[in-house]
């Protein structure tokens, strides 16, 4: 079945319990996107990404991201957030980023999350707001996501952020 599938492609591409092998899990995921499986189109654009098993093609890695994004799937979600930021196979627009990373962290995924607290912080795509960063960054650290962790340390030993009081950073 596809999860079968997509399963065995995460080994070939971990190398866990078999070699590791790039192209073997690429023709797995291929066999999952076939039965139209969203974690294997997710994969599948993440190899296309990075060239693993596959030319590296942004194009190629947008085009399977936004499949499984738009079926709901938060990890591409994700990740197309980033192909956005950083204007990788789609034009830069932290908008757009913002979009998909607000998707992927409404669904409670630490990633997700995390990023979106960046572009809070920064104010790529929306309005600066150091409370919003503060609050998608504790529900990933929340989650043991160790850079909004760190992040949220960061901030509590700053008095940089203005509106934000330690009450509502602090973290255990």
């Amino acid at each position: 079945d596809a999860d079968g599938q997509w399963y065995l492609g995460t080994m070939y591409a971990d190398g866990r319990g078999v070699l590791q092998d790039d192209e073997e899990a690429v023709r797995w995921f291929r066999l999952a996107v076939d039965q139209g499986d969203v974690d294997g189109q997710w994969c599948l654009g993440t190899m296309y990404a990075d060239g693993r098993g596959v030319p590296q093609s942004n194009e190629e890695a947008v085009k399977w991201l936004q499949l499984a994004a738009e079926q709901g799937g938060k990890n591409a979600q994700c990740d197309l957030g980033t192909m956005y930021a950083d204007g990788r196979g789609v034009p830069q627009s932290n908008e757009e980023a913002v979009k998909w990373y607000r998707l992927a962290a409404e669904q409670g995924y630490a990633d997700g999350q995390w990023c979106l607290g960046e572009m809070y912080e920064s104010g790529r795509g929306v309005p600066q707001d150091y409370k919003e960063a503060v609050k998608w960054y504790r529900l990933a650290a929340d989650q043991e996501h160790s850079d909004a962790q760190e992040r949220l340390v960061d901030i509590c030993n700053k008095d940089f952020v203005a509106g934000v009081n330690d009450e509502e950073v602090e973290y255990e």
